[in-house]
């Protein structure tokens, strides 16, 4: 069966790059028994693919479960995955056979595999490593043999830095990734989903079928759908119900997105399998020379007023004004004075054009310097709360206590 046939068998609507590329690796994928790992975001259907590489793989007469791990409690989960024995723990008054004994020869589907505790995640990297497993409350070591597909929202590498998921497991899983667009980056199956929508809609509720005009496509179109195809199936259920008049204009869609001015902004698009991030020494200092550029244009203008305010010299500046100025632009020295940095030429005096004066302002060149003192004032700034901090840096808190122990930094 091809690419084609496989989207029309399985009801998905679209023709965009990323979601043929999706559906082509896991029909390839399916005959093999590797471990396989969807990402996208919530509501972008991944809950077919797994169902896609059951049925076309050796294990489609075998069992077929679906685990929705974000909604099990974390104190039941290693019970609901793995068993126990009765008395196990209060309430257990027999002894239960879990997911992964109960698929055994099949495919599990462990949705949100994001949201396992840490200690369920070690539990399940020895299942995929050799198929063993303990129930709750038990010593006697089982055995089974499952085929795992995961599926998450979450971003692996943001987990991954802040220790929330098993590098371990995340390799063992991640042996095949498939990765599902978010239904801003398939604006052109938007349409199409959601004609598809009206009409089956309109079949079920036995009345006409609701009809986008022009520009209340393009509304439809340029949306942000934070909720992506789940969201959009579901304001097409409701104009379909609600609406008398079935050629909807965009004033009417409007009514339904009420989001649709903040949403509607360009969004960045970061590839699934290189992640943008600060995490790292070069963006760091990427990042403060161009914050560095701009307090010098600012330092520049604060120094040219005083000194007009002063009449050109400099010795007539404040005490208070040479401390703020040092304080906050400089490297903590009291002598705006020195041999490289900012030249600044002070405006003539009583209309004397050759009394210019030329101040020069001392500039540590240091790029540690700067990075420390980015820092620092980040930390002031937020009294010290390292979270906030580290996100006005644009950097991960884990980079940031990094930072702050490299250098020495007191808070």
């Amino acid at each position: 069966m091809n690419t084609q046939e496989l989207k029309q068998k399985y009801g998905i609507i679209g023709s965009n790059i990323l979601l043929e590329r999706a559906v082509d690796i896991a029909r390839q994928v399916a005959p093999t028994d590797l471990n396989v790992v969807i990402n996208g975001e919530s509501g972008t259907g991944k809950e077919v693919f797994p169902q896609i590489i059951h049925q076309f793989s050796a294990r489609k007469h075998g069992p077929y479960i679906a685990v929705n791990c974000g909604a099990i409690p974390e104190g039941t989960i290693d019970s609901e995955l793995f068993g126990h024995e009765k008395g196990a723990f209060t309430g257990a008054t027999e002894a239960r056979k879990g997911y992964f004994e109960v698929a055994n020869g099949g495919t599990i589907f462990l949705d949100e595999v994001g949201e396992l505790p840490l200690a369920t995640q070690a539990r399940l990297l020895r299942v995929l490593e050799s198929g063993e497993y303990i129930r709750v409350g038990s010593s006697k070591v089982q055995k089974t043999d499952v085929r795992v597909v995961a599926a998450t929202n979450i971003n692996f590498y943001q987990a991954l830095e802040r220790e929330r998921f098993r590098a371990d497991l995340y390799y063992r899983l991640n042996t095949v990734p498939i990765y599902l667009p978010p239904l801003r980056e398939r604006k052109e199956d938007i349409h199409l989903l959601f004609r598809k929508f009206a009409n089956d809609f309109a079949a079920k509720y036995r009345m006409p079928v609701a009809r986008l005009n022009v520009d209340a496509e393009q509304v439809l179109i340029n949306y942000y759908w934070p909720g992506n195809i789940r969201q959009l199936k579901n304001i097409a259920e409701q104009i379909s119900i609600i609406e008398k008049t079935k050629d909807i204009t965009a004033e009417v869609l409007l009514k339904y997105l009420p989001e649709y001015n903040s949403r509607n902004v360009p969004s960045v698009r970061t590839d699934h399998m290189n992640q943008t991030s600060f995490d790292n020494d070069r963006e760091i200092i990427f990042k403060v020379l161009r914050d560095t550029r701009a307090e010098m244009n600012e330092l520049k203008k604060i120094v040219y007023d005083l000194v007009a305010v002063a009449g050109g010299k400099m010795n007539t500046l404040s005490n208070e004004s040479v401390q703020l100025i040092n304080r906050n632009y400089g490297n903590g020295s009291d002598n705006l004075s020195g041999t490289t940095g900012i030249t600044i030429h002070s405006p003539a005096v009583h209309g004397n054009t050759k009394d210019s004066q030329v101040i020069e302002v001392e500039e540590t060149l240091s790029l540690q310097d700067k990075e420390i003192d980015m820092i620092k004032k980040a930390l002031r700034k937020h009294k010290g709360k390292r979270k906030n901090a580290a996100k006005e840096l644009g950097i991960s808190e884990r980079t940031l206590y990094r930072k702050i122990n490299e250098y020495a930094i007191e808070e």
